[in-house]
């Protein structure tokens, strides 16, 4: 067994309970924790659950919301909606992959810092183009700004 530590999940299951229906409350507890949904995960609840990993699996890839791959720290959801798009929402997605050396298929840096993804709506359509920056909603952005706010992360790392 690797050194991959299990407590979070074991505190999740303590709250949660060990029973099939809490496994989604289990899973957002741990991608809270890990950022992402590590593969240790599937197996660790399959037999403390008395579940199938391949339930597990499919209820992690059903959810949009959980990510089997690792996130940066800094987590930025563009808004593609129809408000943010015809705002102009591509090019703010194209200034920021430019700007951390990204593109479609390679959505996070690197170290680990920023991870850049798209979503169909954010519902902050009357701020439309919207982005998030871990769940927190930046209305009104453009291109210039949201590289503002990722240099400013950067310098305050």
């Amino acid at each position: 067994m690797s050194s991959f530590d299990y407590t979070v999940l074991d505190k999740a299951i303590e709250q949660f309970g060990n029973k099939e229906s809490s496994l989604i409350s289990i899973l957002q507890s741990a991608q809270e924790h890990y950022r992402y949904l590590p593969k240790e995960v599937f197996p660790y609840l399959a037999e403390k659950l008395s579940i199938s990993e391949a339930k597990i699996y499919g209820v992690a890839t059903f959810y949009e919301n959980f990510s089997l791959e690792q996130k940066g720290k800094y987590v930025i959801k563009v808004c593609d909606g129809t408000a943010c798009h015809v705002r102009h929402s591509i090019p703010i997605l194209n200034a920021l992959r430019k700007e951390l050396g990204l593109s479609e298929e390679k959505k996070t840096t690197d170290d680990l810092s920023f991870t850049v993804e798209t979503v169909a709506c954010l519902g902050a359509c009357s701020s439309a183009p919207a982005i998030t920056l871990n769940n927190e909603i930046y209305p009104n952005m453009t291109p210039e700004s949201a590289v503002a706010l990722v240099k400013s992360l950067k310098e305050n790392a």
